[in-house]
C-alpha cells in the first residue's frame, strides 16, 4: 500500500495531478481542494494516497492532508458512495463544514455535494455519525486569518447549520476569547449550545 508520494508537480488540471517521483510520472486524481494547494509546475509537494483496485482498472487517489484521506475512506464505506463520489463530496465543501454536517446530521448541506441526493446524505449522516466526534473536526486552514474573521467564518458556519444569526453570534461570542481559530470557536461553541460546558 502506498501511503504517501513525494514529489515534483509534472502536469496539474482539473481533476488530477502527476507528480514526478524518482523518474516515474504518477497521475493521480485528486478533489478541487488538493488541486487549488498544490504548487505551480516543478513545485514540491506530499501527497497522501489511496489505491482503488478494480477488475478492469488500478486507481491512486491523491489528498493533500491526511485528514482529508481518512474522511475519503470514511465515505466510501457508506452504501452507495464509490470513491469518485465520495471525491465529489471533499470537493464540494472544507473539510470542517463536511465533518460538522456529519457529526450533527445536517443532511441537507450534505446533500449539496454533485451526485448526493436526498437519500444518499441521510445515510452519510447516518452511517457516520458515530463514528466522528467534535474532536475531529478539523481547524480551518486558509491565509493568516484575525480573531475577527475567525469569529465571522464560525458564526457563518453555525448559521449554515440551521441556528439563528442571533444565536450563531451569541455563541461564538461566548467563547471567542478562548481561540482565534474559526474551526475550534466551532467545536466551543457548539459544545455551549448543548450545553456542554
Amino acid at each position: 500500500m502506498v501511503a504517501f508520494i513525494e514529489g515534483n508537480v509534472a502536469e496539474k488540471a482539473a481533476g488530477e495531478l502527476v507528480l514526478l517521483a524518482y523518474g516515474v510520472g504518477y497521475r493521480l486524481i485528486c478533489g478541487a481542494n488538493t488541486v487549488m494547494t498544490a504548487p505551480d509546475m516543478g513545485g514540491f509537494m506530499r501527497v497522501y494516497t489511496y489505491m482503488n483496485v478494480r477488475e478492469d482498472a488500478m486507481e491512486l487517489f491523491g489528498f493533500a492532508t491526511r485528514e482529508e484521506r481518512a474522511m475519503f475512506e470514511r465515505l466510501i464505506t457508506v452504501s452507495g458512495i464509490g470513491p469518485r463520489t465520495a471525491l465529489n463530496i471533499l470537493s464540494s465543501m472544507p473539510l470542517t463544514d463536511l465533518t460538522t454536517a456529519i457529526i450533527f446530521g445536517d443532511a441537507q448541506m450534505l446533500a449539496r455535494a454533485p451526485g448526493v441526493g436526498k437519500k444518499t446524505a441521510q445515510r452519510i449522516a447516518l452511517e457516520l455519525k458515530e463514528k466522528l466526534s467534535e474532536a475531529d473536526i478539523p481547524a480551518a486552514s486558509g491565509g493568516v486569518p484575525t480573531a475577527a474573521d475567525a469569529a465571522a467564518d464560525a458564526a457563518l458556519a453555525l448559521q449554515a447549520w440551521g441556528y439563528s444569526a442571533s444565536e450563531a453570534r451569541a455563541a461564538v461570542n461566548a467563547v471567542r476569547s478562548q481561540s482565534d481559530d474559526a474551526g475550534e470557536l466551532i467545536k466551543l461553541a457548539l459544545r455551549g449550545i448543548s450545553g456542554g460546558g
